[in-house]
């Protein structure tokens, strides 16, 4: 398993969703996952040291956890299917350990208030995350020539239909 930290939390310009990104402590391999606002802002929150004035549902649930004499040990995203990440919420109750099923955005904003590790499953990592030198080989170059580094707009120009514009819109 991998260890990570949150690196950032990214709002979309596209839609209501925001991505976590997660980085991996030992190396510069980050993990994006899509969460909903809600969680986003509950994640926030906490590392943010805002104050609330009525628990929110994670603080509700680190209570629950914590009444009950169980500990949170760590958070696991462990798997990928069909672009959905999945998680599990590792626990300690009277010497047993039980893992419980989660959302990653959930399981992440309990981990950041009981200040537990969060871990990623190296096949998860090796499928979804990317470092900073793959990014970096997509984008132009300062050897690129201007031609080169604006070939995508003339594709895109040399895709319009002109000759639909009417004369007295001018």
């Amino acid at each position: 398993m991998i260890e990570v930290t949150i690196d950032s939390i990214r709002v979309s310009l596209m839609s209501q969703h925001r991505i976590v990104i997660l980085k991996d402590v030992a190396s510069d391999r980050y993990l994006p996952i899509w969460i909903g606002p809600c969680e986003a802002d509950a994640i926030t929150v906490e590392l943010q040291e805002v104050e609330v004035s009525r628990p929110l549902t994670h603080d509700l649930l680190k209570s629950v956890v914590s009444e009950m004499g169980a500990e949170v040990v760590q958070i696991v995203i462990n798997d990928l299917r069909n672009d959905v990440f999945y998680a599990r919420i590792v626990v300690e109750l009277n010497g047993r350990r039980l893992e419980i099923d989660s959302r990653p955005s959930d399981a992440i904003a309990l981990a950041v208030r009981v200040h537990v590790p969060i871990y990623v499953e190296e096949s998860v990592m090796e499928r979804a995350a990317s470092t900073p030198e793959q990014e970096v080989e997509s984008e132009p170059t300062n050897t690129d020539t201007p031609d080169e580094r604006l070939s995508i707009f003339k594709d895109f120009v040399d895709t319009l239909d002109l000759d639909d514009l009417d004369d007295s819109e001018q």
